[in-house]
């Protein structure tokens, strides 16, 4: 068992409105599945460790100490992608860095056309793989995934959890908020349960 010093991210007393205290790691390349029922605090969890809400607590990535990190700096290495993301221009290409990451939204089942494609036009998990790849590309230590497959089919969902292996296999740690006890068998070397904004069962540690 790894000690918590040497884990990717490392959360202790984690504490906001109708969530705490949580306090958990995660291990190089390794994902942590949070479940649980509607409404337990999963999405408001990881909207914390990203600094998004008012919380308190400490966290810390492999980047440093979220308190001594400029916000920006803190989301760029630990990345976290909402159920519904964010779009601000019309166009797809309008969201991505150049170059164009064509080669990773080609193996999520996007063709390369897809960054000419109007946003407003795109299918609930276009947006949902689109966005999950926009984050892929700035190369995260931590990525923080709240239901991320949870529009797509049985194909496109496979797609989408090869890529994120991947990323495993290449170092990148994932807390991934799901439903799907499918895809925690898959995906996850741990889980815990979140209920009533509280951990109800813990893994051991990373």
């Amino acid at each position: 068992m790894t000690s918590w010093t040497f884990a990717v991210l490392r959360v202790e007393s984690l504490r906001r409105a109708g969530l705490g205290p949580i306090s958990l790691a995660i291990g190089d390349g390794e994902c942590l599945a949070v479940t649980g029922p509607s409404g337990a605090g999963k999405s408001l969890l990881l909207r914390a460790i990203a600094d998004l809400d008012p919380n308190d607590g400490a966290v810390f990535a492999n980047a440093g100490e979220r308190a001594r990190m400029p916000a920006p700096d803190w989301r760029r290495a630990v990345a976290c992608v909402p159920a519904e993301p964010g779009w601000w221009g019309d166009v797809v290409r309008d969201h991505f860095a150049p170059p164009l990451p064509a080669t990773l939204v080609q193996s999520m089942g996007l063709g390369r056309e897809v960054f000419d494609a109007p946003v407003a036009r795109l299918s609930t998990g276009e947006r949902q793989r689109l966005a999950l790849a926009r984050c892929i590309a700035r190369a995260p230590e931590v990525l923080l995934l709240d239901e991320p497959t949870a529009a797509l089919d049985g194909r496109s969902t496979l797609e989408v959890e090869a890529v994120l292996k991947a990323r495993l296999k290449d170092g990148a740690s994932l807390l991934l908020v799901t439903h799907d006890p499918d895809q925690v068998a898959r995906l996850a070397a741990r889980s815990v349960r979140l209920d009533g904004g509280r951990l109800d069962t813990v893994a051991p540690d990373p």
